[in-house]
């Protein structure tokens, strides 16, 4: 009998060691996932977070792309200002004696300051809309229409206002009148 019981142990020892085996290896496995999942989950996160913050920070670019969009044109406007105020320095110091001098001088940095205006529009892609020729509707606006017998129906006979094109983009149109 104690031969049996040990043949019996012998055979329950590799089948009991087999067991054990499996379960370290379902162990290891399971922990060997678990391990593999917390990694992906943290990959996860922190991409997120990334994303997130990629997000913000580009949220916050196209605001301030929006809030200083016209920062270029506002500092070319500086310069139209500093003639201004340099024009009305002038007239505050001029006097009888010198009013014609200062008056030609005043005509000539009018006009400087009118076509450094001009340079500024056209530098910033705002240009006058032509009014020469048919009224277009795209472009002009009618105030009154006049008799006249030098210009053809629909023609412009004067402009009241001028236009102006941001682009392609009307401004302003150009009030004028035109021939019935």
């Amino acid at each position: 009998m104690s031969q049996e019981k040990e043949d019996f142990q012998d055979e329950k020892a590799p089948q009991e060691q087999n067991e054990i085996q499996e379960e370290i290896t379902q162990e290891d496995l399971l922990a060997q996932t678990q391990a593999l999942a917390d990694d992906y989950k943290d990959k996860y996160l922190r991409a997120h977070a990334d994303f997130e913050n990629s997000k913000k920070r580009l949220e916050k670019d196209k605001a301030n792309a929006i809030a200083y969009a016209n920062e270029g044109f506002a500092k070319d406007l500086l310069a139209v200002i500093d003639s201004f105020e340099n024009a009305l320095a002038s007239i505050e110091s001029a006097n009888e004696e010198n009013t014609h001098e200062m008056l030609e001088k005043m005509k000539e940095g009018v006009k400087l300051t009118y076509d450094q205006l001009k340079k500024v529009l056209e530098k910033n892609h705002i240009k006058e809309i032509g009014c020469e020729g048919v009224f277009d509707p795209e472009v002009h606006q009618v105030i009154m229409q006049v008799e006249s017998q030098e210009h053809q129906s629909n023609e412009i006979v004067q402009v009241m206002q001028k236009g102006y094109i941001l682009k392609d983009r009307v401004l302003r149109p150009a009030m004028v009148s035109a021939a019935k």
